[in-house]
């Protein structure tokens, strides 16, 4: 997927100009990206809240309020902090109230959470900062989960759509990436991220959490997803219609549809008492 991969996402968005530039597009059209990025497990949200000591949830980098929104649906009351205002516009429309903000700077001003999420999100926060403001507003035995799909379409689909993209933008730092990776690199950030939590000596129980499951896409459903994504985010209209249109002939050989295997991978952990 065209997306910062977990090896190669920097530590802070502040440490490359090209880095700010992508995590500042994703809200060029939060309608979009809000309609066709995929929603969570809710197995995912209920495990979250039932390892939780309340319902108080802040969710960092909530973009438009996906997850947020389902944990809403599960009884939490769910505060959003986004440094984009057009993405936090689009979530406090659709009801989650949003501080917006990057969580490096964002004040909590003594305010305490009995969980704080990061959905997708966790890469463009700078990682020690991060986990210790985590540690700050989580009240004790308060539950921190940083979360994220591993999604790769079929080769089928994923070597055009690489092949496009390195054609028609070769100075896209994605366009030199391999069409498809292995879960098991995803993972490994993942085990990286617990390493960097067990370091602050602020955090117990540490954890990794696994949830697989599928999604069928027609060929209108992923060329309206591929927009949203971090390859494409900053491209003129033109290079992505070149692009959408290489991928949607893909789609189009295999039938008009194909099956996504999902894997949403969590790392977690709890505040020390």
């Amino acid at each position: 997927m065209p997306t910062l991969p977990p090896d190669q996402a920097p530590s802070s968005p502040a440490q490359t100009a090209e880095t700010r530039r992508v995590a500042q597009s994703f809200g060029v059209d939060a309608q979009r990206y809000d309609r066709a990025r995929p929603r969570y497990p809710d197995a995912l949200v209920a495990r979250t809240l039932a390892g939780a000591p309340g319902g108080e949830v802040l969710d960092v980098g909530c973009g438009t309020g996906i997850a947020a929104r389902q944990f809403r649906a599960a009884g939490a009351e769910v505060l959003g902090v986004e440094p984009d205002a057009r993405m936090a516009e689009f979530a406090r429309a659709h009801g989650i109230p949003v501080e917006v903000a990057t969580f490096e700077e964002w004040d909590p001003r003594g305010r305490g959470f009995d969980a704080v999420l990061a959905a997708q999100s966790w890469h463009w926060v700078d990682p020690v900062t991060g986990a210790a403001k985590a540690a700050e507003v989580l009240r004790p035995n308060g539950r921190l989960v940083i979360f994220g799909h591993a999604y790769e379409p079929p080769a089928e689909v994923a070597e055009p759509f690489a092949a496009a993209l390195a054609r028609v933008a070769p100075e896209s730092p994605f366009a030199g990436q391999p069409a498809r990776r292995p879960v098991e690199l995803y993972e490994t950030a993942y085990v990286r991220t617990l390493d960097q939590l067990r370091a602050t000596e602020r955090f117990v129980d540490h954890d990794r959490w696994r949830f697989e499951w599928q999604r069928s896409y027609t060929r209108e459903e992923w060329l309206e997803l591929l927009p949203t994504t971090g390859g494409l985010t900053s491209l003129h209209p033109d290079q992505i219609a070149e692009i959408l249109s290489a991928t949607g002939a893909a789609i189009d050989a295999l039938g008009g549809t194909f099956t996504m295997d999902y894997t949403t991978l969590a790392a977690t952990a709890v505040r020390a008492p």
